[in-house]
């Protein structure tokens, strides 16, 4: 799985206009996390817990123009099926960005 914390100041690809689901902004509200920290993870190539096949392929969708995928552990919450995570999902035209529980996909 990758789990680096690329310090790149400058973000990577734009974002679009920015959407999240009801169960992705309860999770976070619950865990008292903001979803601007996940968002700046994403566009600046931390792709959080993908594994490094799916973190290889985020990298060519940067310059490929493809759809990007990270995933965020936001704690130990399993009351909704999602074990606490939250992805975000970058379209592949970058008109639009979603933060989303793996369920709601």
């Amino acid at each position: 799985m990758s789990d680096s914390r690329q310090g790149n100041a400058r973000p990577k690809f734009p974002l679009g206009r920015v959407y999240a689901t009801p169960g992705a902004l309860e999770l976070l509200e619950r865990s008292n996390q903001s979803p601007h920290t996940l968002l700046s993870r994403h566009v600046r190539g931390d792709w959080g817990l993908v594994h490094p096949d799916d973190a290889a392929a985020n990298e060519q969708a940067v310059r490929r123009g493809n759809r990007i995928v990270s995933s965020y552990s936001i704690g130990l919450d399993a009351s909704n099926g999602d074990g606490g995570l939250i992805w975000v999902i970058t379209e592949a035209d970058r008109s639009a960005t979603t933060l989303l529980l793996p369920g709601e996909y």
